[in-house]
């Protein structure tokens, strides 16, 4: 059973290891992130999103299991995508840099993570839930669907990590 709890500042060392952690474990996976240390997610994007409560943390018998931030966010390809729904400013959530430990894999943690982005949107007004994919990590796909958020288009986007590829988009309307 996971607990998820807005992190602290306190909590930035835990984070910062669990992220490096996790990039050194997929390292050799079929399905990576493509994330990068101290590229994505950056020094500055976790300690923004500390400071601003938009980081989140999943706990499980005291270790740090999950990560991620939810906020409103969003990389400027969104405006290009054909969502299903119109939403503006803070009735969209969107869900940054979620990770699991690679000890905790498989166990629905990228699920209750993402359920628990959905509950905190619904309860503060939003319309919808977006995230986006590196095209063809399937075990992401997989965990988003079955959470009810539905695929729609795959488009290109440039990130610090990546540079320009191809991202699934994601929605969930609340």
């Amino acid at each position: 059973m996971i607990s998820i709890r807005r992190a602290t500042e306190d909590d930035y060392t835990l984070i910062r290891d669990f992220y490096y952690e996790l990039i050194d474990a997929m390292e050799d996976y079929q399905y990576k992130p493509g994330w990068k240390k101290d590229i994505y997610p950056s020094r500055e994007m976790l300690t923004s999103a500390i400071a601003a409560g938009e980081m989140y943390v999943g706990f499980e018998a005291g270790r740090c299991a999950a990560c991620m931030i939810a906020n409103h966010a969003y990389n400027e390809a969104y405006e290009k995508i054909k969502w299903s729904v119109e939403a503006k400013g803070d009735e969209v959530f969107v869900i940054h840099a979620l990770g699991v430990g690679t000890d905790y894999a498989g166990r629905g943690f990228a699920k209750e993570m993402a359920r628990y982005v959905i509950a905190l949107a619904k309860a503060q007004g939003a319309k919808t839930v977006r995230l986006d994919v590196l095209q063809g990590n399937l075990p992401a796909e997989r965990a988003y669907e079955s959470v009810g958020f539905k695929p729609l288009e795959t488009i290109s986007m440039y990130y610090a990590d990546t540079g320009w590829t191809y991202f699934k988009a994601f929605e969930y309307i609340i």
